[in-house]
């Protein structure tokens, strides 16, 4: 089939989580309520936080953002996924599809670091209490986001410059239920060696070194901890950390779970499955987890709910 440039090209087909039709109400309402579930609850930390004064401290101002960042994560796939399946449709656009590569690579891309930034925020608050203050000040946690945000944002527009060169048949069917770079890449006609060295090399950037830097922030704060006298003191400082490590071992090993379905078996529906874990699991925990284990969050959310009941 002679392969046509992408710019001529105006759609791709995306694969359906399930071919049967009494299926597809079924799945339309389950993952319904998993985009709710997970706006509403990411929007309530924001919320509990934005309005709570004992909660302005570097955590919770890291934690709101990645609630941020959860939100608009899977908003970029579950959407259009969820309009597919109400119009028994698997056609997405060639912008719609590259707007998805855009946005998957920059939310992803900032989860990873956000989740470092809250590990680096418990080092410090554990292994040096007396100078936390003045470490992690404001300006310095504005900074951190920025910088990231920054980052991110060109790598992303890197990936999506380099997609644009790629010729594609017409008609082609992407095997995955959205846009992922890896997988466009694999139906691609033309060469796409370049497009998979920088995206080894940013995976090996963006990847490899955040995981490194949580390592050896937790490796510290073990270290201090063992130093501790009193076994009470340690459980409180290292119940601060549950949430997040939590969080971290849901997010890595989602992500290590797609990664190992789609490099160990060659079926579609399982990466699907990996993915669904991935994007939508994930981003809809985090709130609970954050809610569940930490008596401030539990408060300050109590108090929001409060105010809220009691407005006419």
């Amino acid at each position: 089939m002679e392969a046509e440039n992408l710019t001529e090209l105006s759609e791709f087909l995306l694969l359906e989580l399930s071919d049967d039709p009494q299926l597809q109400p079924v799945l339309f309402g389950l993952f319904l309520s998993m985009y709710l579930v997970t706006v509403l609850g990411n929007l309530l930390i924001i919320l509990a936080v934005s309005s709570d004064s004992h909660l302005h401290t570097p955590m919770y101002f890291f934690l709101s953002n990645l609630s941020f960042v959860d939100i608009c994560f899977i908003s970029t796939t579950v959407p259009k996924m969820l309009v597919n399946i109400q119009a028994q449709s698997k056609h997405i656009s060639y912008v719609g599809c590259l707007t998805q590569v855009y946005f998957l690579m920059m939310f992803a891309g900032m989860d990873n670091f956000l989740l470092v930034m809250m590990a680096y925020d418990r080092f410090v608050a554990i292994c040096h209490p007396l100078h936390y203050t003045v470490i992690m000040n404001p300006c310095l946690c504005g900074l951190l986001v920025l910088a990231s945000w920054f980052i991110i944002f060109w790598v992303s527009l890197v990936h999506l410059l380099l997609m644009k060169r790629l010729a594609f048949s017409t008609g082609t069917e992407i095997p995955h239920f959205f846009c992922e770079l890896a997988q466009v890449l694999k139906v691609a006609r033309s060469n796409t060696l370049l497009n998979n060295i920088v995206l080894y090399v940013a995976t090996a950037l963006l990847g490899v070194f955040p995981v490194a830097g949580i390592l050896i922030s937790y490796f510290q704060i073990v270290s201090s901890l063992m130093r501790m006298s009193s076994t009470e003191g340690k459980y409180k400082a290292f119940s601060t950390c549950g949430s997040h490590l939590c969080v971290v071992s849901l997010f890595y090993g989602t992500g290590l779970g797609v990664y190992l379905s789609s490099a160990v078996t060659h079926s579609s529906q399982s990466s699907s499955m990996a993915s669904v874990m991935y994007t939508m699991v994930t981003p809809m925990l985090n709130p609970f987890i954050y809610s569940l284990r930490n008596k401030d969050v539990k408060g300050a959310l109590g108090r929001l709910l409060s105010r809220a009941a009691s407005c006419p």
